[in-house]
């Protein structure tokens, strides 16, 4: 069988195993909600730490941004949430890299043997596989190194499975399911939302979805509705790699985020005969899709699930995968994606399909300042011109107080009160966004002041607008 690291939508939710054969180690991996296992043998990464950045100011021409602090007690420092055997891993995974040149001589070896061998399987007919004509330029390479390593440099065995594949491919008339419609019941259980900071598109899982029972009959029940979701996972995933670029030097894999978060558990039999078939199709037919495996709100069962099928995963499948706790999620995320990349539910400000704030987007950068415990932090952004400012302003989990004001340079006047101090609980609004016509010079000044023992991190952007009377 093929490593898993071949599914940019995992399966939605972990099942009970059976220890595998040799070299079998997809499956397991898989039904851990991970495609990603591989073969080789390099030490797993460390679980992400909150990290605390420097004020990265965003200014122009006519606007300064000063950052105050008053630390009411820097002894006072206390982790937001004591981890339960979250896993410890040591080094991350890095991609290897898909240019010819920097191959070693037997990696290069192999390549020209397997391109040798898929000439003369193609030579009566032209194939393609996720939209790339096979033997007409250098992306194939990159296919064929996909093949490869799922399959340890064993050209024989890589040609098999591409073998297999376009024969798979050609039954299950991949073409014309890019065009079917599936319907739009789980565009909230998987979506494509951003792209991490080395420019890997991002897809979420949302497994928590699937406690709503209708959904879940829906999706399951039967098995004429288990093949319609093979299907729609199928058409999904062809539907993703087909945005990927396959040149030597591009991105050909895709970040994964899973949240766990109301995840069903492992005794759900439809949904294990449903993962059961849809493992089969994709560890057998997409290696190496993955760059990541970022597992959030990581329940306790789901733990104990890993402690007992972690002995039969390899090193490199492990150093793919980094897990969180509910409040370590944001900090976790937030080391791999930018917090404007990061969806609003989970602690970023960006919002896809809405309206609500059309002055920002994914492309419009955010300062992050560390929020250290029992402290008031200041943003002070001075204006030299008549002018709009707008702006946008979250602290994940809130639990802190926020006001904000306009002090005018004249000497005598008087400071405006946008907002005043107010408590921002866990229930409101995650995301602040206001904005001031300003007719004079004088200074903005957005205040946050953190009476809990928790560290936490204020995330904050904003856009100057042309005046009008």
């Amino acid at each position: 069988m093929a490593d898993t690291d071949s599914n940019p939508t995992p399966t939605p939710a972990p099942v009970p195993v059976t220890p595998p054969q040799e070299h079998d180690l997809s499956t397991v991996a898989a039904e851990l909600e991970s495609p990603n296992t591989e073969n080789k043998d390099e030490p797993p990464p460390p679980p992400p730490e909150s990290e605390e950045k420097d004020l990265k100011a965003e200014t122009s021409e006519d606007v300064v941004v000063v950052v105050e602090v008053e630390d009411k007690d820097k002894d006072k420092v206390e982790d937001d949430e004591k981890q339960h055997k979250i896993p410890q891993n040591l080094v991350s995974f890095k991609e290897e890299s898909n240019r010819v040149c920097d191959l070693s001589d037997s990696e290069r070896s192999a390549v020209e043997e397997l391109k040798k061998l898929l000439t003369e399987e193609v030579k009566d007919g032209e194939f393609s596989i996720w939209g790339v004509p096979l033997l007409k330029d250098e992306r194939t390479d990159v296919i064929l190194l996909k093949f490869l390593r799922a399959r340890d440099f064993k050209v024989k065995d890589a040609f098999v499975m591409i073998q297999n594949t376009l024969r798979w491919r050609k039954e299950f008339n991949i073409d014309s399911l890019l065009d079917e419609d599936l319907g739009d019941d789980l565009d909230k259980v998987v979506f494509m939302h951003g792209n991490d900071r080395e420019g890997h598109p991002v897809c979420y899982n949302v497994y928590g979805e699937f406690q709503n029972k209708d959904l879940y009959d829906k999706t399951f029940s039967n098995e004429e509705r288990r093949t319609k979701f093979l299907r729609w996972r199928i058409q999904f995933l062809e539907r993703s790699i087909r945005n990927l670029d396959f040149t030597p030097g591009g991105i050909n894999t895709i970040f994964q985020v899973n949240d766990l978060k109301n995840s069903p558990g492992p005794a759900k039999r439809e949904l294990r005969l449903a993962t059961k078939q849809a493992l089969q199709l994709l560890q057998d037919n997409y290696p190496e899709f993955v760059a990541k495996q970022v597992f959030i709100n990581v329940p306790w069962w789901y733990l104990a699930f890993y402690t007992m099928i972690n002995p039969f995963l390899t090193q490199r499948t492990k150093s793919k995968f980094v897990f969180a706790g509910p409040s370590k999620s944001p900090d976790t995320l937030f080391k791999y994606i930018s917090p404007e990349q990061v969806p609003v539910q989970y602690g970023g400000l960006s919002v896809d399909f809405c309206d609500c704030n059309p002055d920002f987007s994914m492309s419009d950068p955010i300062t992050e300042i560390p929020l250290k415990p029992t402290t008031k932090q200041t943003v002070e952004i001075a204006i030299y011109e008549k002018c709009i400012i707008v702006w946008e302003l979250r602290v994940v989990g809130w639990e802190v107080s926020y006001n904000a004001e306009f002090k005018p340079d004249a000497k005598d006047a008087y400071a405006v009160i946008i907002q005043k101090a107010t408590k921002m609980s866990p229930t409101d609004e995650p995301v602040i966004s206001n904005s001031y016509k300003v007719g004079e010079l004088g200074k903005l000044l957005l205040t946050v002041d953190n009476p809990t023992l928790k560290r936490k991190r204020l995330l904050y952007r904003f856009k100057i607008k042309p005046y009008s009377d």
